[in-house]
């Protein structure tokens, strides 16, 4: 072989091996992350937003924008389960009950937050008056229990379900509150919002604490729960804060009360109130809950109820009552959770690995710091190893990065020499062979 046809081929074998070190490091690549189709997110299940409405109560006023849906977070609240489609149930448990037909569902542990089986948790649906367990945690944290507030016209004349608040008459936040709850008064929803400072401020309110309490899915136009432009909210956001809303002394006690008085009108007798909810008055240990229904929605409903020190929440949304009432639904979904108990549940909630976790905080972003920081991975940087120049695909992937990135630069290195080395023999070739 001649002196130039050496070099040539050297210069190929160091070609060869510059391609193979590429490839496998695009091979190791995929490796790493599972390959092409695994490193893309999983599928989007299809309900970012709620059904079309049927009706013009979700049209907005004039002039006033149409609301986009709410952003879908990139990392699903309460697990990466929770962004499943479909029935989600740990491994190794009975399926859920067949009779539960809602649209979406959760159940859940009020203490640990353990989420035992839920069906599209996140899917987003309109809470009708199931929302009322937000105007209530609200006003709990805006106002105070014996706050008065002065009935007007417009909270009598309220569309939908009242309690019947009489024009002028005096109650105090805490009555009010008990009419909203126990008999789903759309008069007292907008009595409180008014007292939180008017109908706007207070649905800013709400959907502020929605936000803390990390209720991602959920968007409310009005307190009563009556459809309105971009009214949202899932199964998973109303179990996190019912859960949330369940930690006020004030609340349990009203959720709970079967029957009260309030203020009658004046002359008259005193108003008697009676709850709506099915789970406290027919279930075994029942807690209470929240119903709701609009056209828009469906129905809607959240029951809890205690049994053997556990306390535990069915939330259903978009649901009919066929082949059983949707309280009888959400009665089936406590039963399957309190029959988990030769299963492994213990304490307050699963032993076993849940599919999920009701969280109550938002996720924050990171705060923007100007001051110098540390390099990325080191110990004053407070990062884990995985949390690399390659983001979530973690250490392994950094790894190799590095040793393939040695290897190319050591192969770049013997081409560029046999380059030269090629070149001298060529110009010795002509020396040799004039």
């Amino acid at each position: 072989m001649l002196p130039s046809a050496r070099g040539s081929a050297a210069l190929l074998r160091t070609k060869i091996t510059f391609r193979a070190a590429v490839c496998a490091f695009v091979a190791g690549f995929a490796l790493t992350t599972g390959g092409t189709a695994a490193a893309q997110p999983p599928p989007v299940c299809p309900n970012a937003a709620p059904p079309p409405a049927v009706d013009t109560s979700e049209v907005p006023a004039p002039g006033a924008p149409v609301p986009g849906p709410v952003p879908v977070p990139e990392t699903p609240v309460g697990g990466d389960r929770m962004a499943e489609c479909g029935v989600i149930s740990a491994p190794g448990l009975p399926q859920p009950p067949g009779e539960v037909t809602a649209a979406s569902w959760v159940l859940a542990d009020l203490d640990s937050g353990a989420v035992l089986a839920a069906k599209d948790p996140h899917a987003r649906h309109r809470p009708a008056s199931t929302i009322k367990v937000l105007t209530a945690l609200t006003a709990l944290r805006e106002l105070r229990l014996d706050d008065t507030i002065v009935a007007t016209q417009d909270d009598a004349n309220q569309e939908g379900s009242r309690v019947g608040l009489s024009p002028g008459v005096t109650y105090s936040v805490q009555q009010v509150l008990t009419g909203l709850i126990m008999q789903s008064g759309n008069d007292a929803a907008h009595a409180l919002a008014m007292k939180m400072g008017g109908m706007g401020v207070a649905i800013d309110k709400m959907n502020a604490l929605a936000t803390e309490l990390g209720a991602l899915d959920t968007r409310t136009a009005t307190p009563s729960g009556l459809d309105g432009p971009g009214m949202s909210t899932s199964a998973y956001d109303l179990a996190a804060i019912f859960r949330a809303a369940m930690h006020e002394p004030a609340f349990a006690a009203i959720i709970g009360t079967r029957n009260t008085v309030l203020p009658g009108a004046p002359g008259g007798p005193p108003l008697e109130v009676w709850s709506d909810n099915q789970v406290l008055l027919g279930y075994p240990g029942g807690l209470g809950g929240k119903t709701g229904f609009t056209d828009d929605a469906r129905h809607t409903f959240i029951g809890a109820a205690e049994r053997d020190g556990h306390r535990l929440v069915a939330v259903l949304m978009r649901g009919e009552n066929q082949p059983i009432r949707l309280s009888a639904q959400a009665m089936r979904l406590l039963d399957y959770g309190f029959g988990l108990s030769g299963f492994g549940l213990s304490g307050s909630g699963l032993s076993a690995a849940p599919v999920g976790e009701l969280v109550t905080t938002s996720p924050r972003p990171p705060t923007v710091d100007s001051s110098p920081q540390p390099q990325a991975n080191s110990p004053e940087a407070g990062q884990p190893e995985s949390s690399s120049m390659f983001g979530t695909v973690g250490g392994p992937l950094a790894l190799l990065a590095v040793a393939a990135a040695a290897v190319i630069s050591v192969l770049a290195r013997r081409q560029h020499r046999a380059k030269l080395a090629a070149a001298a023999r060529r110009e010795q070739d002509k020396k040799d062979h004039p």
